[in-house]
């Protein structure tokens, strides 16, 4: 088991893995739009078109903020580094899910079942022997 402090840290790294995957998405894109003009010989266009400094710093900031709080908030559940750094890079998710979540006191006293998605619609009209329409098999 981590200790808060550890899982607090191990938290925020997952948000700062998420946030250098999405930082890094940016990139390729304008990688990919430089790389489309030459072949057009068009203007080449401008990183600062695909990343805003101040406000994807800030964002960055918050998201890795929020991992080491999902973290450390979680941090009694958590059974190693791995799931710490889970807990981060899904903190945005996770923190949400909590902050939506009723006792079993609550959602009786409001009379309110959690809701469930309905399950997916059963195909009723059958196919051959052998062929599965759900997955989409279709015969020769």
């Amino acid at each position: 088991m981590l200790s808060w402090a550890e899982s607090a840290l191990y938290g925020a790294g997952g948000g700062l893995v998420v946030e250098a995957v999405v930082t890094f998405g940016r990139l390729h894109t304008w990688q990919q739009a430089r790389h489309a003009a030459r072949v057009a010989t068009e203007p080449l266009p401008q990183l600062g078109t695909y990343i805003d400094p101040p406000a994807d710093s800030l964002a960055a900031l918050f998201r890795i903020v929020l991992g080491g709080v999902a973290a450390w908030l979680l941090h009694d559940e958590l059974a190693g580094v791995f799931a710490a750094v889970a807990v981060g890079a899904s903190a945005p998710a996770v923190l949400a899910q909590m902050g939506n979540a009723a006792t079993v006191a609550e959602a009786l006293q409001t009379g309110a079942a959690p809701a469930t998605p309905a399950p997916p619609p059963v195909p009723t009209q059958p196919g051959p022997p052998g062929l599965d329409q759900a997955r989409g098999e279709t015969s020769p």
